[in-house]
């Protein structure tokens, strides 16, 4: 199928296939006699992986590591498994320093919550931050 036609099927565009394709997440493509791309049915299940692994997380390369993996004919389920492993304790961590900003941003809304701005001292921006 040409590129415009597994863009459509895929709900990319043109521009993305051709970057995954300059970034060696899909295989180049062989061309037409007039010089199309033309990709094969797989190309489909290879771009849905992409945007699955994408809504997890993974970065393109991570998902460029295991797409190699593949094709190199080994499964890579336990090499996925260790990068979920790795999103999962990033995501922890996230979790954590945000309830940690949150914290911090409602004990200032606190002590400002009865303002008195005409006793901040003429030296600072504000005293509540």
């Amino acid at each position: 199928m040409r590129i415009g036609e597994l863009a459509h099927a895929t709900g990319t565009t043109t521009k993305t296939l051709r970057f995954y394709e300059d970034q060696g997440l899909l295989p180049h493509a062989e061309r037409t006699a007039s010089g199309y791309r033309d990709y094969t049915p797989e190309s489909l299940g290879r771009l849905d992986f992409i945007r699955r692994g994408q809504a997890a997380g993974l970065t393109l390369a991570q998902i460029r590591q295991i797409l190699g993996i593949r094709d190199s004919g080994m499964p890579p389920c336990e090499h996925v498994r260790d990068r979920l492993d790795e999103r999962l304790t990033n995501l922890d961590t996230q979790i954590a320093q945000l309830v940690a900003l949150r914290d911090t941003l409602a004990q200032l809304r606190d002590q400002a919550a009865d303002a008195e701005p005409e006793t901040c001292p003429p030296d600072q921006v504000c005293r509540y931050l």
